[in-house]
């Protein structure tokens, strides 16, 4: 497994199709979570904490057909689409092949939900 350094480093090592829906999920993530992401595991992880992986809320993770956009504490986020899928311990994902599958408004409503999910038992 490659090692990268940086959020900026994965998603330049990625396919260009991949690296299109990176690019559109980014900037939706730094607007919640401003400057709070960090490869965390050979992965982008945007995290509450004082270091990485501390406190994480949500990831991006690449594999050969498609992105996982997830959240730690997933399956507490309110989810009317049905578009998160359940996976192991609290975390919920989904799976993105195009760019048309990132509906702007139900992401920035899912981290916003993640992020206060997180704050809650930080306080």
């Amino acid at each position: 497994m490659a090692k990268f350094a940086t959020v900026e480093d994965y998603l330049t090592s990625l396919p260009e199709s991949q690296r299109q829906i990176a690019d559109k999920l980014l900037p939706l993530i730094e607007q919640v979570l401003p400057g709070a992401g960090a490869v965390w595991h050979g992965q982008p992880v945007w995290s509450l904490g004082s270091a990485p992986g501390k406190s994480p809320v949500c990831y991006i993770k690449a594999y050969s057909a498609y992105v996982t956009f997830g959240f730690w504490r997933g399956q507490e986020i309110s989810d009317p689409s049905g578009r998160l899928e359940p996976g192991p311990r609290a975390m919920v994902s989904v799976k993105l092949r195009t760019l048309a599958d990132i509906d702007t408004d139900l992401f920035t409503t899912w981290l916003h939900q993640a992020r206060e999910l997180e704050e809650s038992i930080s306080d």
